[in-house]
């Protein structure tokens, strides 16, 4: 009781953790040292303050130490994962992206959870169109070789995360969790496509993976998306530095939000899902899923130009290979598609 009652004075006084105190608290926090009440307040203190690159770095680093461990020494893996938390309400874009960059002939490790601010997490959305979670190594790999992706549901691989869990459905608000969900793949694959709700959290980012080995692309709509949206300009961070992109260079024109909107429940988001899966969804719709699918490839193959992985992309969607990876991912091909 006393421990937590002076680091949460130590955040109501707007003072920071050093990476190793950050890496205690989270140790304890998902050990089951402090109460819910106390976690409530600890999470709803950093809603409400900013993080620093030395908190996210230790929150990261006893995650990734916590973490059920498997060898994907022989695989070239991608994620693509947004932080969520942008309010949007957007339809499983990177989930279908990944799909997208599975049939292109890449490895993809899809870290993925249900939606705690959102009302439909890419696990909710792959379990309700029949994948069965596991952390098994050996499905883990089969998805891989077979589908050229494998799904991880972060539950199965973060166990120490059970605790804060309920705490954040009963909040329903982003949470520092939110930031560490694409830097806790456990998988730690050596490439990584992801979507940012902030500029801010977008350059925290960047500094950290400057400190790795990894191949990366930070994604931010200047509008407030964790993604590339195509309803206004974003900001690209990666290995080169940072890069303002514009709608007129890439080729494409402004859409509007209720285009990509997301469904109001499970039922109509994977409806959505199995629609843009088989090549019928709209232009718009399908236009944003291939973008972000093509700067994933792009994040792998540095030296293509965005037009060819958009081409690679396209061709992925359309040829129904992205549909094929779904299917064999699935061991089945799906009632509902």
């Amino acid at each position: 009781m006393k421990q937590m009652k002076k680091i949460l004075t130590h955040l109501f006084e707007s003072k920071t953790f050093s990476k190793e105190e950050a890496y205690g608290i989270l140790t304890n926090i998902t050990s089951g040292k402090y109460n819910a009440s106390q976690m409530a307040a600890f999470m709803t203190a950093y809603c409400m303050r900013n993080i620093t690159v030395d908190e996210l770095a230790g929150f990261r680093d006893a995650m990734l130490d916590l973490c059920l461990k498997i060898d994907f020494n022989d695989y070239q893996l991608i994620d693509l994962c947004g932080t969520g938390g942008d309010g949007k309400n957007t339809f499983n874009i990177s989930t279908l992206a990944s799909f997208i960059v599975a049939g292109a002939g890449y490895q993809v490790a899809k870290h993925g959870n249900y939606g705690v601010s959102s009302g439909c997490g890419s696990s909710n959305v792959m379990e309700y169109l029949g994948y069965q979670f596991s952390n098994d190594s050996g499905e883990i790999y089969r998805g891989l070789d077979e589908a050229g992706i494998c799904f991880l549901h972060a539950p199965l691989f973060h166990p120490a995360m059970k605790a804060v869990a309920p705490i954040r459905r009963e909040l329903g608000v982003k949470t520092f969790f939110n930031m560490l969900g694409p830097l806790v793949n456990p998988a730690e694959p050596i490439y990584q496509s992801v979507g940012v709700f902030s500029l801010e959290l977008a350059r925290i980012y960047g500094y950290l993976y400057q400190k790795t080995n990894k191949k990366y692309t930070i994604l931010h709509a200047l509008d407030g998306y964790d993604e590339i949206s195509l309803t206004g300009d974003f900001k690209l961070i990666g290995n080169e530095g940072e890069q303002y992109v514009s709608l007129d260079r890439l080729g494409f024109e402004k859409i509007k939000a209720e285009e990509i909107a997301g469904g109001e429940t499970v039922e109509e988001a994977a409806k959505i899902f199995v629609t843009i899966l088989n090549g019928e969804g709209t232009i718009a719709q399908n236009n944003v899923v291939i973008c972000n699918a093509a700067i994933a490839i792009q994040t792998i193959c540095q030296e293509k130009s965005f037009a060819d992985c958009y081409a690679e992309a396209e061709e992925s969607l359309f040829a129904k290979r992205a549909l094929n990876s779904f299917h064999k991912l699935l061991k089945r091909k799906a009632m509902v598609c």
